[in-house]
């Protein structure tokens, strides 16, 4: 009943204007994410692959090599691991084609251990050795573009490019001769070089499957109770310009014992509200006939007025009763005084239900924030026909902890 009781109230928000039935593939929600929530979400990405690179183990590399005085020498470089990778520089472009993120100016720090063993003409006997050696990356440079596609009402993440790029890489010998180490620069330096940048390109493609997996997994309809579901499905593709990204959602709320079924409301506003004063990172409008959808499942012909606020991650507000009619669809057992019935009814939507109602819409309703997040300086625009929520997003204490229980 709870859970009811916030979903119906937000619909009387605007119940006094009814949406035509028109067929309609418009979305009645929509969030614009904008440069600097790219910036935030893409300092967040960042942090994540660098948890996912470290520590990361790159295969194992042999070769037999010639060295001057000392001939053929087989060398083992094993157990190369990076245990460590430092982000300097790091931009999000959003563009016509899909999604870039350069990471630039970066570092990364391996261990490995070495072996080698030759034999002589003179001495019939082999020589060996092993040890450890330090490898410090610079100039590291990463870069990736994402595409993002509606299909069937779930998001598709694709990778349209991936590349990784190594400027120069240094090695730390510890023990061995001098021309081992000349060795491991002369005839090895290119393949660690190679093993480093395909292994973070192998790791970043994996990295966005997992993505694409997770956006597979989000429902597109969200049970409120047992009368009514919130239609929760993307409509159209992203809509990307050079500096923000733009989602719509059905939005619309149907009963809980239909289909789905597009196409009975059209969208009353055909504009959007603009958030003032400095950039925030999220903008989420809703747009009227979200409610009306609500009020056409739950109940009709009755008028209210309400404010609205956002405490934490939720919509919440206050309602009051203008007016409403009674209306007698069928009886069995003859005419009723409706008039009547309206004055006692009256009483008991003033007296309790409105009180019952108000006290759980001070909780509020959770907006369509993503678990681990939570909206921070968070302003409310409304208009007649739309509520616009602008709002900086913060972490979560249980982010973490969500991504890797």
């Amino acid at each position: 009943m709870a859970a009811t009781t916030l979903f119906v109230l937000v619909a009387l928000l605007f119940v006094p204007v009814h949406a035509q039935s028109q067929s309609s593939e418009e979305g009645f929600i929509s969030a614009v994410i904008s440069q600097k929530g790219l910036d935030f979400s893409k300092d967040i990405l960042v942090d994540l692959a660098i948890t996912s690179l470290a520590p990361l183990s790159l295969p194992q590399i042999q070769k037999t090599v010639k060295i001057p005085l000392v001939g053929n020498v087989h060398i083992v470089l094993s157990n190369i691991t990076i245990y460590r990778v430092d982000v300097s520089a790091s931009e999000v472009k959003p563009g016509d084609t899909g999604i870039t993120i350069v990471a630039s100016g970066a570092t990364a720090n391996l261990s490995m251990n070495w072996y080698y063993s030759y034999g002589t003409w003179f001495i019939p006997i082999v020589v060996s050795d092993k040890g450890h050696a330090s490898i410090q990356v610079e100039g590291l440079e990463v870069g990736l573009t994402l595409g993002l596609e509606n299909q069937e009402g779930t998001l598709e993440l694709s990778l349209m490019e991936c590349s990784c790029f190594v400027k120069e890489i240094s090695i730390d010998l510890d023990g061995g001769a001098s021309w081992l180490y000349q060795g491991l620069v002369d005839f090895f330096e290119g393949q660690i070089t190679s093993s480093v940048e395909n292994a973070i390109t192998k790791n970043m493609k994996e990295g966005v499957l997992k993505l694409d997996s997770l956006f597979n997994t989000f429902p597109k309809e969200i049970p409120v109770d047992e009368i009514a579901a919130l239609n929760i499905a993307f409509v159209n593709d992203p809509m990307l310009t050079d500096s923000s990204i733009g989602f719509e959602i059905d939005g619309l709320f149907v009963a809980a014992d239909k289909a789905v079924n597009h196409g009975y409301y059209h969208k009353i506003s055909k504009s959007s509200v603009s958030c003032k004063g400095p950039p925030k990172m999220l903008e989420i409008s809703i747009d009227e006939a979200v409610f009306n959808s609500a009020s056409d499942i739950y109940f009709n012909v009755i008028s209210t007025s309400a404010s609205v606020e956002v405490i934490r991650n939720n919509l919440a507000g206050n309602v009051g009763l203008n007016d409403f009619t009674l209306t007698l669809k069928w009886s069995k057992v003859g005419n009723f005084h409706m008039h009547l019935i309206q004055s006692v009814m009256w009483i008991f939507l003033k007296t309790v239900f409105l009180p019952y109602v108000n006290l759980h819409l001070k909780k509020g309703f959770p907006l369509p924030i993503i678990r681990g997040f939570n909206l921070q300086n968070a302003k409310i625009l409304c208009t007649n026909s739309l509520i616009t929520v602008c709002s900086d997003v913060a972490l979560a204490d249980s982010f973490y902890n969500y991504l890797f229980p």
